[in-house]
């Protein structure tokens, strides 16, 4: 009879993974199934929750990041964090105070990096962090 419990539990736990998606709630539910599975072959409780327990830790540590990573990829920077790393154009002088850079056909406010020393205009620079709406640059070496 407790057979029939883990079977059940398994199979809603699997079944409202479809609401999740994290597959946190496959795992425990494939966890469930394998205690059902030593329930039937045992008959012992104990030996089942211990199944239970090993087999889902097992499956959260160790194929959930593998399968998260499998089916929604790798992290894609997107908005702000995609322009990090890109190169612009300086179109006035870049200071401490400010300025203005050309980046992806856009002018963007910003201002250097290395507050000690202006970046001349025309001159290619790298955007190390966006603050806002400011391109926080560093001149490119020479």
């Amino acid at each position: 009879m407790a057979a029939l419990f883990w079977l059940i539990g398994g199979i809603a736990l699997i079944a409202a993974e479809i609401l999740s998606g994290d597959f946190f709630l496959l795992m425990v539910g494939v966890g469930a199934l394998a205690g059902a599975g030593s329930e039937v072959i045992f008959g012992n409780t104990l030996v089942s929750c211990a199944v239970f327990a090993l087999v889902s830790i097992g499956l959260v540590t160790f194929a959930r990041p593998w399968l998260k990573t499998r089916m929604h990829g790798e992290l894609v920077h997107t908005n702000a964090d995609a322009l990090i790393g890109r190169k612009a154009v300086a179109v006035s002088e870049v200071n401490s105070a400010g300025g203005q850079v050309r980046l992806d056909g856009d002018v963007w406010s910003a201002r250097a990096f290395d507050g000690k020393h202006a970046i001349a205009a025309g001159s290619q620079v790298t955007v190390v962090e966006i603050a806002g709406a400011t391109a926080v640059v560093m001149a490119d070496a020479d």
